[in-house]
């Protein structure tokens, strides 16, 4: 995971108020721009940087033991298959990042290629004033088109005035992924008796087994609100057509919360917690300590993102497993999503080495580098997956929702607010203060609201 899961949820809504001071590393170099590079209607690219020479400014937030590791391993692998280029790497965390970039955006000397916040807020923002380049002339000269699933580019994609998400022009591409679904005590599951859920239904029912065998069935902790949004994600995947809830969680009009299959997935959740399969006050419990009494064995299942896996792992052992459940038809549809893609600045005067740089750290051998430095590759997921261990189970898992399935946006995505809205409204569903219709309302007055003034 390319940042801690709390930054990952927070982070899209806040730093559209977060400006910082920066000290602006330059991009420079000899090459001279094509224009129009990487326009949407396609130019003058190219792919061969010849004897090119120049500096390509790169900021990243791949920090952590093994992000950072790739990164060092494909950057020098990248100046070795281009001796005349030399990588300037700015590696700050997610945080200092999100302060710094958007400030340096504006400066006259510009990273030439940086890691920008897919969000309405970052990304979004960046695009509607015109401060990243759009890639898809590239994009059709490297093949990504056919590289990525449209699931997965669809996270890096506005309009070119940027209000629409999902659709338009490509900025960027990511290299890892995110998938959200159930880890699981084998031990716990073996001790009832019961095999691994395929589906909602065998899901519900095994949490009712454990229930009835005096087992904490499954475990959350929202006190910081935005958890249970990992809860009521993939559930409604198994009631509301994908194309809606894509609608929905990247602000785009043409879609409703208050609709019969979204009402209905609140009043599943809020079965959950009136049959009493979550633990006792997940409200008031701490999102670490949740996975944490997981891990010490009090509990069967907890919906998790797979950022978790390595930190269950290293507590539980082989004894921890992972799996998406599937709607009755055996559709995969799941939250999920990607890390920061590299994107490359308007600014830039190397555009061709800029794209050539971001095709080689999200190529198919990249991908075996993610794999071997313990990252999740948003690409080839399912072939590079270890033969065993909860981290297989995970690149398993978004291998099939990202080839077979539907790999659904974070709802936070949708408004500026849409964060704070949907963290209340589910702990007041999870509380008995609202009811599903109700839970239904107030997220539609914030999309409402949202796509009227955008529109």
């Amino acid at each position: 995971m390319t940042h801690n899961a709390r930054a990952r949820w927070w982070g899209l809504i806040s730093v559209a108020a977060v400006l910082g001071v920066a000290a602006c590393a330059p991009g420079s170099g000899n090459q001279e721009p094509a224009e129009p590079a990487g326009t949407a209607g396609g130019g003058d690219v190219t792919t061969d940087l010849g004897d090119v020479e120049a500096t390509l400014t790169v900021w990243d937030q791949e920090v952590r033991g093994g992000q950072n590791e790739q990164m060092e391993r494909l950057n020098e692998a990248f100046q070795e298959q281009y001796p005349g280029v030399t990588i300037d790497r700015v590696s700050q965390s997610f945080d200092d990042l999100a302060t710094t970039l958007r400030l340096a955006l504006t400066d006259n000397e510009a990273p030439d290629v940086v890691q920008a916040n897919n969000g309405r807020a970052t990304m979004g923002a960046f695009v509607e004033a015109g401060q990243l380049m759009p890639l898809d002339a590239y994009a059709e000269e490297y093949g990504w088109f056919d590289r990525y699933p449209e699931s997965v580019l669809q996270y890096s994609t506005y309009s070119e005035d940027g209000t629409v998400f999902g659709e338009g022009n490509l900025y960027g591409l990511p290299q890892v992924g995110e998938v959200v679904g159930v880890f699981y005590s084998k031990a716990k599951l073996d001790g009832l008796g019961l095999e691994v859920p395929t589906t909602w239904d065998e899901f519900e029912a095994a949490l009712e087994a454990a229930k009835a065998a005096g087992e904490t069935p499954m475990q959350l902790g929202n006190i910081e609100a935005w958890p249970a949004g990992h809860v009521f994600g993939p559930l409604q995947g198994a009631y509301t057509d994908p194309e809606d809830i894509t609608a929905l969680g990247l602000g785009n009009e043409g879609a409703s919360w208050t609709t019969p299959e979204n009402e209905a997935a609140a009043a599943r959740l809020q079965s959950w917690v009136t049959s009493g399969y979550f633990n006792e006050g997940p409200n008031g419990t701490d999102y670490d300590a949740a996975w944490q009494s997981l891990a010490d064995g009090d509990g069967v299942f907890l919906l998790g993102g797979s950022w978790l896996a390595a930190d269950l792992e290293d507590a539980m052992g082989d004894d921890v497993g992972f799996f998406v459940p599937a709607t009755q038809d055996g559709t995969l549809a799941t939250t999920g999503g990607t890390g920061l893609p590299f994107a490359a600045t308007a600014d830039t005067d190397v555009p061709d080495v800029a794209a050539a740089y971001i095709d080689f750290v999200t190529s198919d051998e990249a991908m075996e580098i993610l794999a071997e430095t313990g990252n999740l590759p948003v690409n080839r997921a399912d072939e590079l997956a270890p033969e065993g261990g909860v981290l297989g189970d995970v690149y398993a898992a978004f291998g099939r929702v990202t080839s077979e399935g539907e790999l659904l946006p974070y709802l936070d995505y949708a408004t500026p607010t849409m964060g704070d809205t949907l963290g209340q409204s589910l702990q007041n569903l999870i509380a008995g203060e609202m009811t599903p219709a109700e839970f239904t309302q107030a997220l539609e007055a914030d999309y409402g609201e949202f796509v009227g003034s955008a529109g």
